[in-house]
Formats: structure tokens, sequence, C-alpha cells
């Protein structure tokens, strides 16, 4: 498994959102420029990112960009879920269309693969933005 361009960028974009005071608007140069994150680029994950629920936007001079939830509510798997599909480490964990491998069913691998698969999303549905190790200083 390998996170996108665009889930990353979405984590780092919500960790400096996590970081701003409660009722902070923050526009979209700012974020890009103290994430390293190309403008345009990020325009269209912060859309994304307010059409998925996680942050609001505001029009007009004193616009900007704000949390829409506790920060305590956006998990990493939330994040990168919204952002390219469901995760997965391997194809035939794929629980919606299945494993089309002619050798499913005599698979010794399948059984790994899906414990692998479990551990991941829980751990990555266990790391949400309120940790304080993604409190910046």
């Amino acid at each position: 498994m390998q996170l996108s361009r665009k889930a990353d960028y979405a984590l780092r974009a919500i960790t400096f959102m996590v970081n701003q005071p409660e009722n902070k608007r923050s526009s979209i140069s700012e974020i890009a420029e103290s994430e390293g994150i190309p403008r345009d680029f990020l325009a269209k994950i912060l859309k994304e990112l307010c059409r998925t629920g996680f942050l609001k936007s505001f029009q007009g001079v004193t616009g900007g960009y704000q949390l829409a939830r506790p920060k305590s509510e956006i998990s990493f798997l939330n994040v990168i879920e919204a952002m390219q599909g469901e995760v997965r480490v391997n194809m035939c964990v794929d629980e919606t269309n299945g494993c089309s491998c002619n050798h499913r069913d005599k698979c010794t691998m399948l059984p790994f693969w899906k414990k692998i698969q479990a551990n991941v999303v829980r751990d990555l549905g266990a790391v949400t933005f309120d940790d304080p190790k993604f409190i910046r200083k």
C-alpha cells in the first residue's frame, strides 16, 4: 500500500489546521506555504476536504478554511479514504469486488493478507488528530 500524493497533502493540510486557534480561518496560500504544497493542487484537495465534511470554507475578505469537526473525530483512515478510496494492502482483500485470482479457493496467502488488512485499517483508524504528537510547538 502506498499513499497517493493527494492523500499525503490532505493529511498535511489537516495537520496544519489542527494547529490553528479554534476560530481562525486559514487561507489556501497560508496552508500551501507552510506545508510546501503546490497551491493549485491544494485548492482541489481543500475543496474535496470540504465536500467530505472535514473542513468548511468561508468566502470573502475574511474567508478561509476551518475544521468542520473536532480533531478527535478525524482519523488518518478517514482522510486517506476520502482522498483515494478504500485502503487495501492487496487486491485480494477487496470485499466489494473480491479477488479475481483463479487461486482464491486454494490460496494460502489470503488469511495473511486479511490479517494485515485488518491491522492496517485498525491502526490508521486509531490515529486521530487530537494526538499530542500532531500539535506543533
